[in-house]
């Protein structure tokens, strides 16, 4: 080709019955963006306060998961559910019988191991349901993921938790509550998993299904 010479631009390029050539080197897409499972996730907003952050998860879980799916929540995620622990035993029938049964000195250590058992199991379960994402095809991050499934394992026990307290495990609008805040649990760590890690539901729910089925068994089934 002769040198300075410019190519004439085709006017049809493009169009409907036309093609347009590019060189080898050049990339027509621009930057060559990656196809992901679920859609792709938008700029994050600012941070939530845990008022905020409690309030969202419960009233508008999809944009407050989208929010939050950058930022770490140990504080809100460990507190929580250490206070959930504690109030745990207690809706146990045979073990709020025996804490109430016993002496204060013995009481408290059981009470405090308990809280302490609830955030370490919690932890696993997080970081359970995190591995599982990644192998899935996930992207998300693990410290919000971790931090985001102890707040929905512990605020969604809470209505259960409290009829417990007063009305006994055993009680059959506790049982009916139980399973009905366990499947709002597998709605919203379904939700939290396809936000945070990019997934498709389907596979944010199979990464979600191991704390589920322990949530099921170790809670749920404990007291129901």
């Amino acid at each position: 080709m002769p040198q300075g010479y410019a190519p004439a631009q085709d006017p049809y390029a493009n169009n409907p019955g036309h093609t347009q050539a590019f060189r080898i080197d050049e990339d027509p897409y621009g930057q060559g963006a990656t196809y992901r499972a679920g859609a792709a996730a938008p700029p994050s907003g600012p941070r939530l306060r845990w008022k905020e952050l409690l309030n969202g998860i419960v009233m508008r879980p999809g944009p407050t998961f989208w929010q939050m799916r950058d930022y770490p929540v140990w504080g809100p995620a460990l507190t929580i559910t250490f206070l959930y622990g504690l109030l745990a035993v207690f809706g146990f029938d045979k073990a709020r019988e025996d804490v109430i049964n016993t002496t204060l000195s013995k009481a408290v250590p059981v009470v405090l191991i308990t809280g302490l058992v609830f955030v370490v199991g919690g932890l696993i379960l997080g970081a359970v349901t995190h591995t599982m994402a990644r192998q899935l095809g996930g992207d998300g991050s693990w410290q919000p993921t971790v931090g985001l499934s102890m707040l929905i394992m512990s605020l969604t026990d809470g209505p259960r938790l409290l009829l417990a307290l007063f009305l006994g495990g055993d009680n059959g609008l506790v049982q009916v509550v139980g399973w009905a805040t366990w499947l709002a649990a597998g709605a919203l760590f379904t939700s939290m998993v396809s936000k945070s890690h990019d997934l498709a539901w389907p596979r944010a729910l199979g990464a979600s299904a191991i704390q589920l089925v322990a949530l099921l068994s170790l809670i749920k089934l404990g007291t129901i």
